[in-house]
């Protein structure tokens, strides 16, 4: 890795670990989903499990962790078959119970741990993001290649901030905007995120086969 002042390399871990994490895909949908039925710490633990899953991978490539790269790219298949599956499970689940009251008691039967672990399953289970991390760092003029332990730290911390910036800046808007939320807009929310997630479902598990 170049020799570049920490607090310079902290910054460009942040942008990349915001950058990662920003494209709203199935775990957005599901941050947005969670917090909007009443449960801002859902939401934000959700946010959080992505996010450590993020600086993961961002750990992988920041320390040049060539074994385990190839290992995720061997069970690349596996790892998205389960991603598949999981967002189509959670998109039915959510199609099954829209309304704002059964909505409610679902949620209060998904505990933090819960909305930790799936979020962060869902996310490691897309190995693309390993590329996506080595290409932000070649596109900011970080070469991870190992031969400073501190300045990968201070990188992967700075991914770990980003990433988890940009979950708690989401949360916490679409949490200002919960009690605006009508009965019926909230009905029509969670079905469009259902059927979203169904849509990213079966496009994951078709891009298996392509």
């Amino acid at each position: 890795m170049h020799t570049l002042p920490l607090a310079f390399l902290f910054l460009k871990g942040i942008l990349i670990g915001f950058a990662i994490a920003a494209p709203v895909g199935p775990i957005g949908i599901l941050c947005i989903r969670r917090t909007l039925s009443g449960r801002y710490g859902l939401g934000l633990m959700t946010g959080l499990g992505a996010g450590v899953a993020d600086t993961v991978y961002g750990a992988i490539a920041g320390f040049s962790l060539v074994g385990i790269a190839a290992l995720i790219i061997q069970y690349d298949f596996y790892l998205r078959l389960f991603g598949g599956l999981l967002v189509g499970w959670i998109g039915f689940s959510i199609l099954k119970a829209p309304l704002r009251s059964n909505t409610l008691n679902n949620n209060q039967k998904e505990t933090l741990f819960h909305g930790f672990t799936s979020a962060f399953f869902l996310t490691l289970s897309n190995p693309i993001t390993l590329i996506a991390f080595a290409a932000a760092f070649a596109a900011l003029g970080v070469s991870p290649v190992g031969d400073s332990i501190s300045q990968s730290l201070v990188l992967v911390g700075g991914v770990f901030v980003g990433a988890n910036g940009w979950w708690f800046s989401l949360s916490t808007a679409v949490r200002l905007m919960h009690h605006k939320i009508s009965d019926v807009q909230l009905l029509w929310i969670n079905r469009a995120s259902g059927i979203m997630l169904l849509g990213f479902s079966i496009y994951m598990l078709l891009s298996l086969v392509s």
